[in-house]
This record gives structure tokens, C-alpha cells and sequence, in this order.
């Protein structure tokens, strides 16, 4: 089934048309999908961490991060932010935003926030902009948006509105050790009618390292959690697991009602989803009332090699309770895994359809991408009348 190709049911038909930013004509796109932006190899500037969000006027807002060689995110971090009026066939820029990496974009009432960190394994912070996207707030302290210094590690994850609070997860960076893996799981939360970017007003939940020894000492390292209201309302965290076999893992962590104190199971609480092995996003629908995601499983017959470098193929896949996954669609794919992908995919509801931000590795009139991971694209897709996938 994945190893077909992109599903009529699911694959809009769009037009393109001139604009400030690169076209699927200007950059040699061949598509499937809408040139959000376009960076070359040769710039050593990738585009990674994708996020899009729906504005309350119905626009739509979307955004990625500088990253590879010839980028700064190591010091600090570059967000670069685009906006629709058109549904996604035209996307215009509208920021670069300096000192932001990793980070979720979500919307509050009018008010737009960027939450991450202020560079590759930086500090956590969040920004605010009250104008749309055009101009953000500075995290210069606790009161202003810097929520914790150190060094931590995440994704443009969802942000959560549940109980009241928004809910977020993160890793810390652990010093290496031998039995254990490299970064800390927890949740923070906040009171959706606090003053977001200040940092007294977020609670951070106990923290969970994982263990070397689990997947019969094949488990490397967990990273890039979802924090999710479960179907029993306690807080938990979806996390990518890193390991070298099919099929592929996410571990979930219990945080109970409270969101405060993390349980584990590694023999029930390690389960298959497809994909799992690269950064996810999760939501819950509540028409459906089930859990969706678009992940990049991979087809049986591409099954060599390391989980966590073929990104050719995205898939939607649903789930009632987190525990039990399936594939409903393949939504996208490329014959070649090498220097092509679609990757890392962040996703709305938009009524019937999914709207998607999606890192792409793709031909282009530059001699296309680095690699499959240093990809040259970010790319617009909408996926229409997903529930009736099967």
C-alpha cells in the first residue's frame, strides 16, 4: 500500500502564481505541492523545523529554520515566517526572526507565539507578535519569554489547550553515561489566560531520562515529544524513539492529571507507530475522535538501512488511544530516498481537509537537494476530506 503513489482521494490540484517568494516555476519544483521557500544546496542553508498555523481571519501562517553549514543556528537561531491570504497557493514573507529555533507556532485569541529555544540545544524560550507575524516580542528575561536557561532539545510540537493550561513537552540535554540516554523528558504548562511569555506563570513537570537497555539494549535515545491530552485526560508525552530496527517505536510517558510526575512502562508503554523513528506531530480530532499524524512511514520493501534516514514516503496514520496505530493513506512518496524527502510535516485541521508545512528534499533548478536531510524546500500541501481515508 505506501509503496504506491500519491492518492487522488488526497492530492488537491492547485494553481500557482507569481509572488515575492520562489514558485514551483522559478525554482523547478516538479511538486507535488506549493514552494512556501527555496534554498539551494550550494548555500549550505537548509530549511528544517516546519510549523503552520491557521490565523484567526482564515490566512494561514507558516515557518522554518535556517539550519546546515552555512547557517548560525548553532549559536543562535533563524525562524523565517510566510503568510497565505489564498489558502496556500501564494505565500509572501513576512519575518526572519533572530534568536528562535525549534520552535511551535501556535495562536492565542489575535496574539501569535513562536515557543522553542534560541538556538541548536539553546535555551527555552517563547515570542509573541501582535501584528500577524511581522514583528515579534524579544526574550531578553523571565518576564519577556526566556521560560528556562540551559540546553535543551525539541521540535515545532504541538502546544496543547487542555484542562485550562496549554500544555508543551521538552527534553534537557543529560551529560552522556553509558546506561542511560541523551536528554530528559518533560511537559510544561501554563494557564491559557496568563501572560504567556512570562516565565513564573509555566510549570515544568519532573523530568525522565530513558535506558540503554530497553529494546534488549537497543534503545538509543527518546526526543521531540507531543504533549497530549490522553482519552482519560491525564497529560502524556508521544516521543520519537531513536533505535536501529523495524518495526519502528514511540514511547509514551504518563504525567497523570496534574501533568507533574512522569510514569513509564517500557513493556506497555514502547509501542509501534509507523514512522516513529523521525519527529511527528499529533492531534486529536474531535470530530473522528481520533488521534491523526503524518509520519514518514516507511513501504516493507525500503526496510534496510537506519529507521531514521528514509523520509521519501509520508503517511497519514490514526489512532484511537495513542497505543494502536494505522495507516490509512500514503499522501506522498518519491522513488528515491537518497536526496529526497518529505519530512517533519506540521500540520491543522482545516474543516474537512489538512493543511501541512512539510521540510522537502527535491529536484530543483540548482542541481537539487544535498541530501535527503539537507533539504532545499519547504513546500505547502492540502490533503482534502482526510477522514474518508482507508
Amino acid at each position: 500500500m505506501l509503496k504506491s503513489l500519491l492518492l487522488s482521494l488526497l492530492v488537491a490540484p492547485f494553481a500557482f502564481a507569481q509572488s515575492a517568494q520562489p514558485t514551483n516555476a522559478s525554482t523547478g519544483y516538479p511538486g507535488p505541492g506549493i514552494v512556501i521557500a527555496h534554498s539551494p544546496a550550494s548555500s549550505k542553508i537548509y530549511l528544517g523545523s516546519p510549523a503552520i498555523v491557521i490565523l484567526p481571519d482564515k490566512s494561514y501562517l507558516a515557518k522554518c529554520d535556517e539550519f546546515g553549514h552555512g547557517s548560525t543556528n548553532t549559536m543562535h537561531g533563524v525562524s523565517l515566517l510566510f503568510h497565505s491570504a489564498d489558502h496556500g497557493q501564494t505565500w509572501q514573507p513576512v519575518a526572519r526572526v533572530e534568536d528562535i529555533y525549534w520552535a511551535s507556532l501556535f495562536n492565542h485569541g489575535n496574539d501569535i507565539y513562536l515557543m522553542g529555544t534560541t538556538a541548536e540545544s539553546g535555551s527555552a524560550t517563547i515570542r509573541r507578535s501582535q501584528d500577524g507575524g511581522k514583528t515579534w516580542s524579544e526574550a531578553k528575561d523571565k518576564s519577556t519569554g526566556l521560560l528556562a536557561a540551559g540546553h535543551f532539545h525539541t521540535g515545532p510540537v504541538p502546544v496543547t489547550e487542555h484542562a485550562g493550561r496549554f500544555w508543551r513537552a521538552y527534553e534537557e540535554n543529560a551529560p552522556p553515561s553509558k546506561t542511560t540516554g541523551s536528554t530528559l523528558a518533560f511537559v510544561m504548562s501554563a494557564p491559557v489566560d496568563s501572560d504567556l511569555l512570562n516565565a513564573d506563570h509555566w510549570t515544568t513537570s519532573e523530568k525522565l531520562n530513558s535506558q540503554k537497555s530497553w529494546l534488549n539494549g537497543t534503545f538509543a535515545n527518546w526526543q521531540e515529544g507531543n504533549a497530549l491530552a490522553a482519552p482519560d485526560g491525564s497529560i502524556v508525552d508521544v516521543l520519537r524513539i531513536n533505535q536501529p530496527h523495524w518495526p519502528e517505536k514511540a514511547a509514551i510517558i504518563s504525567f497523570g492529571q496534574d501533568g507533574k510526575t512522569p510514569t513509564f512502562y517500557p513493556q506497555t508503554d514502547i509501542v509501534d507507530l509507523p514512522g516513529a523513528g523521525k519527529r511527528f506531530t499529533i492531534r486529536f480530532d474531535e470530530k473522528s475522535k481520533l488521534y491523526w499524524s503524518l509520519t514518514n512511514a516507511v513501504p516493507e520493501p525500503d526496510q534496510d538501512g537506519q529507521p531514521d534516514h528514509v523520509r521519501n514516503t509520508l503517511a497519514l496514520v490514526a489512532s484511537k488511544d495513542l497505543h494502536t496505530w494505522e495507516i490509512r493513506a500514503t499522501l506522498l512518496h518519491h522513488d528515491d530516498p537518497k536526496t529526497h524527502s518529505f519530512q517533519y510535516a506540521d500540520w491543522q485541521f482545516d474543516g474537512d481537509d489538512l493543511i501541512a508545512a512539510v521540510r522537502t528534499a527535491a529536484d530543483d533548478t540548482a542541481g537539487g537537494a544535498h541530501t535527503f536531510h539537507d533539504n532545499n524546500f519547504l513546500t505547502f500541501h492540502r490533503f482534502p476530506n482526510f477522514r474518508d481515508a482507508h
